[in-house]
């Protein structure tokens, strides 16, 4: 049985962590620096409020009549629209960054280290089958859809909300791939019907939220749902050359329970890894960014 890790992206030169605390995160895409909401960050700063303030050149402020939404209060020098550059092990991608009404600005930076795993196992693959598939679920703006084209996958990235399936076809295009294929579904339909057509991937890849909705209402309930859909994924998933990856940011799901679930429904799988992501503020708090269960032949 695999040991639980604790897992964070190598130095990024475009992404940091500056701060955490008091329930708030200050981090630097690029060349802008934010200041969000972050739930897990239950310690207090490092730096002043006043500090914040300073370096700040975007803000996130809740609405009061919403959990989820809020605005953003901007610097002069804020652009919005603005892009960041990720290169490392072989991949080069860039993406769009924007902000938007529920805090989120186009990456999860703690998944760094997962496009990298992507790219390293579909090109160990590549030694086996000439052009491997993956399937990217939940896949929202696309770095591991991009991870996986450069690496020379053949993707099929699935949403269910359309905009963001264009900004992922930005990102594409940004990054100089194409013939990615998007598809507009609710996740769970899409592989159920591709269990029935007998269809087969090298590589599947859930990031699924806690909760959801479909592009015709269906309701996404992670705790109620997610042990059928990774039945559901072992019965697509490739038996001889294959790797399998699911994140989750759950205050209810520990890694635990992951590597219980996963253990049931996949049995003894090959070169195990789970635990916990995280990311490193320039003071050495270390802020827990969600759960994570990978393997692969």
């Amino acid at each position: 049985m695999a040991d639980i890790q604790l897992i964070t992206p190598e130095n990024w030169a475009e992404y940091e962590l500056i701060d955490s605390g008091n329930f708030q995160k200050l981090e630097r895409f690029g060349e802008f620096i934010l200041a969000r909401p972050e739930p897990q960050a239950v310690w207090d700063k490092s730096l002043s409020d006043e500090e914040w303030e300073r370096r700040a050149h975007a803000t996130f402020r809740r609405d009061r009549q919403s959990p989820e939404r809020g605005d953003w209060q901007t610097s002069p020098d804020m652009r919005d629209p603005w892009y960041v550059s990720f290169r490392q092990r072989g991949l080069n991608l860039k993406f769009k960054l924007a902000l938007t009404t529920f805090k989120h600005v186009g990456i999860f930076p703690e998944q760094a280290n997962n496009w990298s795993y992507i790219h390293d196992k579909i090109k160990a693959l590549s030694a086996n089958v000439s052009r491997p598939k993956v399937l990217n679920l939940f896949a929202y703006t696309g770095g591991a859809s991009l991870a996986a084209r450069q690496a020379g996958a053949d993707v099929t990235h699935v949403d269910a909300v359309k905009p963001v399936i264009s900004w992922a076809r930005e990102n594409m295009d940004h990054s100089e791939l194409d013939n990615i294929r998007w598809v507009v579904e609710d996740a769970v339909k899409f592989v159920q019907r591709e269990v029935r057509r007998g269809n087969r991937y090298n590589g599947i890849i859930l990031d699924p939220p806690a909760y959801g909705r479909g592009p015709d209402g269906e309701k996404w309930v992670l705790e109620e749902q997610l042990n059928d859909l990774l039945k559901s994924c072992a019965d697509l998933l490739d038996q001889n050359d294959f790797f399998f990856i699911i994140n989750l940011y759950s205050l209810g799901f520990s890694s635990l329970i992951l590597d219980n679930l996963m253990g049931q429904v996949f049995g003894n799988v090959p070169n195990p890894e789970w635990g916990e992501l995280f990311m490193p503020d320039s003071f050495q708090k270390r802020l827990p960014l969600g759960v994570f269960y990978r393997f692969a032949s």
